[in-house]
């Protein structure tokens, strides 16, 4: 597919082990999975370090495409972009809050009130009493509500100012972060959820993209890069997103610290896609995980489920029917979609060129 071959390396390896950590994470404590849910209190919550590497990629990923269009074109189509986005988003997800509907009239799960009209709005981040099942659909929202705004602030401000304001975002979230702290009713909820407590780690993959060019002749910064130290920005990621007594720590410094460290993590697995981690996260098995990652972020929450006793949300049969469904999603649904974006895109592409031709036939044989 085309869309295949504007794939950035590295990034869908990256993409294979956030989605592992979500997985793994939500397997702790199901039925018959040997590990509980205690793993998770003494070394973090992964799954959501698995999220913060989903949002600093998708931050880099479209603030790239946005500056390349803009390079090109000198402006951005933000009915280009979205539709693009919609394509890519909406057709498997709204199979999946189908079959969720599908199942609460069955009577196979319990929707609660709100539910269904959060996950249709893409407001599921400010949902707080709402079932497993879609409560997994607050990282999309983010995602969705991220896509709605930046491509517009991007319009308005240009390029050149999206690198004062991805820093303004990551400084002022973490205020935003410590005031909900004190006055939001669900602090907690609010703080790990709601946009504005968020959005620095979309905006440090942001701003890793406008300064990445800037980047490029800094030997100093590609040498650190390179270097075997580097080994120590994953340490202290790592050591950040472990559990500490008071969160006042946990929700400004060591949420802004695994943000920026992820994005140079993202930067150095880009930057050399061909040395040894280079070649793992390009690895083929990694890589076909990585594009499988959002039909399974969709299918896996059903399944891995703590709370259920059911047979299917049993192990190992819950990660099969997790996986089944996640595969069912992308071949049937996923691929064919994508495929009809890109035949259309290109029949477009050739329309245009025929019409421009015609032009510069029609002005050549003109007296």
């Amino acid at each position: 597919m085309t869309s295949a071959s504007r794939r950035i390396p590295s990034l869908d390896g990256l993409r294979a082990i956030s989605i592992t950590l979500v997985i793994v994470s939500h397997l702790l404590g199901t039925r018959g999975f040997p590990v509980g849910p205690r793993a998770m209190g003494a070394i973090g919550d992964f799954g959501y370090l698995g999220v913060r590497v989903f949002f600093v990629i998708s931050g880099y990923l479209i603030t790239s495409l946005l500056l390349a269009e803009h390079a090109r074109t000198s402006t951005v189509s933000l009915r280009g972009f979205y539709a693009r986005r919609a394509w890519r988003i909406f057709p498997a997800f709204y199979t999946f809050v189908a079959a969720m509907c599908l199942s609460g009239l069955l009577g196979s799960l319990v929707l609660r009130s709100g539910d269904l009209v959060s996950a249709l709005t893409y407001t599921m981040n400010y949902h707080y009493e709402r079932s497993w099942e879609l409560g997994h659909l607050w990282s999309l929202s983010i995602e969705e509500q991220f896509y709605l705004v930046w491509p517009a602030l991007f319009l308005l401000g240009g390029p050149r100012r999206v690198v004062p304001i991805s820093v303004a975002m990551i400084i002022v979230a973490p205020f935003l972060r410590a005031l909900a702290w004190f006055v939001a009713p669900y602090p907690d909820d609010v703080i790990m959820e709601a946009y504005p407590c968020v959005m620095d780690s979309i905006a440090a993959g942001c701003l890793l993209a406008a300064l990445r060019t800037r980047l490029d002749g800094h030997a100093v910064y590609l040498r650190c890069l390179r270097s075997p130290l580097f080994l120590v920005v994953p340490v202290l990621v790592a050591i950040a997103n472990l559990p500490v007594r008071h969160p006042a720590p946990q929700y400004t410094v060591s949420i802004t610290a695994m943000n920026i460290g992820v994005a140079l993590i993202v930067d150095r697995c880009v930057r050399f896609p061909d040395d040894w981690i280079g070649r793992i996260l390009n690895w083929s098995p990694l890589v076909w995980l990585g594009t499988l990652s959002y039909s399974l972020y969709l299918w896996q929450e059903p399944f891995l489920n703590h709370y259920a006793k059911s047979q299917a949300n049993t192990f190992p049969l819950n990660l099969i029917l997790a996986c089944s469904c996640a595969l069912a999603s992308y071949y049937l649904v996923e691929v064919p979609f994508l495929a009809w974006r890109d035949r259309r895109a290109q029949a477009r592409r050739a329309a245009a060129a025929a019409v421009t031709a015609a032009g510069a036939t029609t002005a050549a044989t003109e007296p």
